[in-house]
């Protein structure tokens, strides 16, 4: 099972995925540009990075098919293997000894001096770091916590943090309520699982996020304690970055181009000071571009695992269940059931709202629409559905804060469409197929 970076790249350059760029390669966007013609779907090994002597990685978790392949299932069977995971995860365990440690730097770190930090669009405040996977833990010790948190460089061993979560600014504020630092890790170069792990709520789901990766992968994961910190990070990662998140102190973060495609506002953030930078020999230096698919896929998966358990509470026959690529990973989803009755439809709409406030629109569709298909979707409701009785608007509901229509009220409406067809008029939406033998293979004439 590859459940190092390494072995991963190793994976995808022996199948000659990986896109090998050799001209030496600006890290103000022009990076961010190759990276992006790509969509976060294609992997790219950046050879020489302008100014420093590491290789970076990108695009490595875009694509539903080579995610899956990472952790070795078929890809339809991410979402149940995720939901799987969370309710089966598989422990970390600990090790002395790591090859992230192989290099310890303490004192006078001066983070841009050893790994190129980017600048991915035009008018963001400044360069960022936003491929770490955060770790941080309850101030009692009891809950380990990761999340992917974008941080801003400050210079020198500073950067701030938005800690747009929800939890994790409890947790801080509980920190700094007793006038204490919050320590944190920071791990970079690490596989997609545990990307895709990061991205489930354990506001929903009391379990470590770590542990799901394990199962994921179907192998516990070696964790080691860090140098300065009292936490403990992946021994596989490549490269590390200790510190902590300080009390009573705010610098000013963004504008930043966001997932939504959209720059997001400049307000006042945490700083967080590094105390130590632990890597491989050798390391690997990885980013994702944001707004990508590389971004956008494991928010959807993970939200994907909560509208299947939700619906599938009021409406059974919940088949599949889809949070598009277009609707940046978590304001449109589409929903197949089979039909058993009237309202089957709807109350499957209800739940999925219920499920997800980010959620704005959302279809249902019979099971004979392919519901990865945006034409298969977009003809369901052409031709099953009438406005004034298969759509409905939910007004004044909560909403994404980074979804800037949003952010004009302070609130979203949501919108339902029915796309199944009448039970009783199903003859009517047959649809039609071509009458040749099981089996027929059309590719045997071209």
């Amino acid at each position: 099972m590859m459940t190092d970076l390494r072995s991963l790249i190793a994976h995808w350059e022996r199948r000659q995925r990986i896109i090998h760029v050799t001209n030496e390669v600006d890290p103000d966007f022009e990076l961010a540009a190759i990276v992006k013609s790509g969509k976060g779907k294609q992997p790219f090994w950046f050879e020489k990075v302008k100014g420093y002597g590491v290789p970076m990685i990108s695009g490595l978790g875009g694509d539903r098919g080579m995610l899956a392949e990472s952790m070795g299932i078929p890809e339809p069977e991410l979402v149940p293997k995720l939901i799987d995971a969370i309710v089966r995860p598989l422990p970390t365990h600990r090790v002395e000894r790591a090859p992230v440690q192989e290099n310890v730097i303490t004192g006078n770190i001066r983070l841009d001096e050893r790994f190129p930090i980017c600048k991915y669009h035009r008018d963001d405040s400044g360069r960022y770091l936003v491929s770490g996977v955060l770790v941080v833990k309850e101030r009692n010790g009891t809950k380990r916590y990761t999340s992917i948190r974008r941080m801003q460089y400050l210079g020198g061993n500073r950067s701030s943090i938005l800690i747009s979560s929800p939890e994790l600014f409890r947790q801080y504020s509980e920190y700094e309520k007793h006038g204490e630092p919050m320590e944190v890790a920071v791990m970079f170069g690490v596989v997609p699982a545990v990307i895709l792990a990061s991205q489930i709520s354990t506001h929903l789901f009391h379990c470590d996020k770590l542990d799901v990766a394990g199962r994921l992968l179907g192998e516990s994961l070696p964790v080691v304690p860090c140098r300065t910190v009292d936490l403990e990070v992946l021994a596989e990662a490549e490269v590390v970055l200790e510190g902590r998140m300080l009390p009573h102190l705010r610098e000013m973060e963004g504008p930043f181009g966001e997932l939504g495609g959209y720059y997001g506002d400049a307000t006042m953030q945490p700083v967080i000071e590094f105390t130590a930078v632990t890597h491989r020999n050798g390391p690997i230096w990885q980013t994702i571009y944001p707004s990508g698919h590389e971004e956008h896929l494991p928010m959807a998966l993970a939200r994907e695992a909560v509208l299947l358990s939700t619906v599938r509470q009021v409406v059974p026959e919940v088949r599949e269940v889809y949070v598009t690529a277009g609707g940046v990973g978590r304001y449109h989803a589409v929903i197949q059931i089979e039909k058993k009755s009237e309202g089957d439809a709807k109350q499957a709409l209800l739940a999925a709202f219920a499920s997800d406030k980010d959620l704005k629109h959302a279809v249902v569709v019979n099971e004979d629409v392919d519901i990865r298909d945006p034409l298969d979707v977009e003809w369901a409701i052409a031709t099953r559905v009438q406005a004034d009785l298969d759509v409905f608007v939910v007004p004044g509901a909560k909403g994404s804060p980074l979804e800037p229509s949003h952010q004009m009220r302070g609130v979203s409406a949501k919108m339902g469409i029915d796309a199944t067809y009448p039970l009783r008029e199903a003859e009517a939406f047959r649809r039609t197929s071509v009458g040749v033998p099981e089996g027929f293979d059309v590719s045997r004439f071209l």
